[in-house]
């Protein structure tokens, strides 16, 4: 057995026991380690010590509970591990920036620390085969654009010690913020029938920050009052095309290990890529819920290689 397969057998272990007592001598016999070793290579492996991944674990599970009134803050914190209200607020409070009842109050998109899934580390495969990996289907492709796509919406500039990657940290989620806005407001744009909607996240933004936006495939000539133009060019891309579960897991859990996943791809594929990565939704699939990760190669760093 591979050393990350050791590790993933813990990381499952928590997260089907989260709201138990974990004994961390049970974590390191479930892996089959050292109690000392255990540590070592969780840490190294999940990028967190095993304790605080637990307590971020039960944040993140959590946070769907808090907003429904009905249910006790202090009934949360018992049935997520933690073992009283003050203890909850206070590690909600660090990890988010604000208290459960704030949160309740005031609900925004949170960023949380995934549970990750190490496979897709280690595992390659090959152009147009398709990797099932918990609870998710991804697949990679290069793919030519030949003609360019036009999208119109909204843009905001986001401050970078505001944006926390989502699934590595935790915090609000600023992007997820221009989404809702845009979602508010894109009834006023007149789309493309059946048309795509788009993330990207890109430069040409004040100093300190980068600029975000959230448009759906529309003529340039949409663009009116708040709304902007932006296009996905024409060239070539490695793309990654991936299904989840649900849409909220698409937009959370999904994305963040298939970005993880297409860069190590990339990476070992002798790739060099624009780090430029752009979100491509399909809103009118009503079957599947499936996303594409679009990132341009750069084919000048390929030519001097």
């Amino acid at each position: 057995m591979h050393a990350w397969e050791s590790i993933q057998k813990t990381v499952d272990y928590i997260e089907n026991n989260i709201g138990e007592e974990i004994h961390l001598e049970k974590l390191a016999e479930v892996a089959n380690l050292s109690y000392f070793y255990f540590h070592r290579l969780f840490a190294q492996l999940v990028k967190r010590p095993v304790q605080e991944y637990i307590k971020l674990r039960r944040l993140a599970r959590a946070v769907e509970s808090v907003k429904d009134k009905n249910k006790k803050i202090l009934d949360i914190a018992v049935a997520f591990g933690f073992n009283s209200h003050e203890t909850f607020t206070r590690a909600f409070k660090d990890a988010y920036g604000f208290t459960p009842t704030e949160y309740r109050d005031n609900p925004v998109g949170l960023n949380s620390f995934n549970k990750p899934d190490l496979l897709l580390g280690y595992v390659m495969v090959d152009e147009g085969v398709p990797l099932v990996s918990d609870g998710m289907v991804l697949e990679m492709n290069r793919r030519t654009l030949d003609e360019p796509i036009h999208f119109v919406g909204v843009r905001d500039f986001v401050r970078l010690d505001w944006y926390r990657p989502n699934g590595k940290v935790t915090g609000v989620d600023d992007p997820g913020a221009t989404w809702a806005r845009f979602h508010e407001i894109k009834h006023n744009i007149e789309g493309v029938p059946s048309g795509r909607e788009l993330g990207v996240s890109y430069g040409g933004a004040p100093e300190g920050h980068f600029s975000y936006f959230a448009g759906k495939e529309a003529s340039p000539e949409s663009a009116h009052g708040d709304f902007i133009p932006w296009t996905l060019h024409s060239a070539k891309y490695v793309v990654c095309g991936f299904e989840a579960d649900s849409f909220e897991d698409l937009v959370t859990n999904a994305i963040y290990k298939a970005n993880t996943f297409i860069r190590v791809w990339m990476t070992k594929h002798n790739i060099a890529y624009y780090n430029s990565m752009s979100e491509l939704y399909f809103p009118n699939k009503t079957d599947v819920n499936y996303m594409e990760i679009w990132y341009p190669i750069n084919e000048e760093s390929q030519e001097e290689k």
